[in-house]
């Protein structure tokens, strides 16, 4: 069912079960989250997505990126109150991640520039906010390698039991969802270590080129039914020889 409301003033149309941050971002109306992806479901960690929202004769504050669209709400992003809110969420988050570029330039567009909180006195992975991308991630993928420890201000994301998990693939893909970089991966020609394991790649059997790593190939072909040699060439010279086919064709 499509519904209809306003963002800041701008008639949007939705439909009735997308988030609010979705249908702002897709209209071109920016509203900072560091704890949102489109692939996953929402949980409002950071909590710097808050808007004011107008409905059925009532204001609220909410967060955007969990928030389901109603007909006839009114939105507004950039309120007193909003921004008063989500500056301290963000000097919360500063206080976790005082070295994170991407925090810190986050942190000035929210007017915050110092703060008042004391740093950690527990900090097993520097500059991580708690955001779950990289657990929300891996549970997406099927591997179910990272986990969140503990509460309160000892919470942190670790290895299930502190233990590298079997079931870690390499695949990285904590990495690149993460909002700070907190996640070390050191790649060599051969080998990548992560997570305190080290997964060796398959290699290209073109130009030797890392293609994947052999244990996320295995999983890769298992569970979606690829051909075993799938992953023995890299994308580049896939390409390539595909290119190479077509102008055998045409000419």
């Amino acid at each position: 069912m499509t519904v209809k409301f306003t963002i800041d003033g701008i008639e949007v149309k939705a439909q009735e079960d997308e988030h609010l941050l979705d249908v702002a971002r897709r209209n071109g109306i920016d509203i900072p989250s560091l704890c949102h992806h489109e692939a996953l479901d929402p949980i409002g960690a950071c909590r710097i997505c808050l808007v004011e929202v107008k409905s059925r004769g009532k204001t609220t504050i909410t967060t955007s990126c969990n928030f389901l669209v109603e007909d006839g709400i009114e939105v507004r992003t950039d309120t007193a109150q909003v921004r008063r809110h989500r500056a301290m969420n963000m000097e919360l988050i500063l206080a976790r991640a005082p070295k994170s570029d991407v925090i810190r330039t986050v942190a000035a567009t929210c007017g915050v520039s110092k703060v008042r909180f004391e740093p950690l006195p527990y900090e097993p992975l520097p500059n991580c906010i708690l955001c779950e991308l990289c657990v929300r991630t891996c549970d997406m993928l099927g591997h179910h390698a990272l986990t969140t420890i503990g509460r309160g201000d000892k919470k942190r994301i670790g290895l299930p039991f502190n233990k590298p998990a079997a079931s870690c693939v390499g695949c990285a893909s904590c990495a690149s969802v993460c909002p700070t970089n907190c996640i070390t991966v050191k790649d060599t020609p051969t080998q990548r270590a992560i997570w305190g394991q080290k997964h060796d790649f398959v290699l290209c059997k073109v130009c030797g080129a890392p293609v994947i790593t052999k244990k996320h190939r295995d999983f890769a072909v298992a569970e979606k039914g690829l051909p075993e040699d799938y992953y023995d060439t890299c994308e580049r010279c896939k390409q390539a020889a595909a290119s190479k086919r077509f102008a055998s064709v045409v000419w």
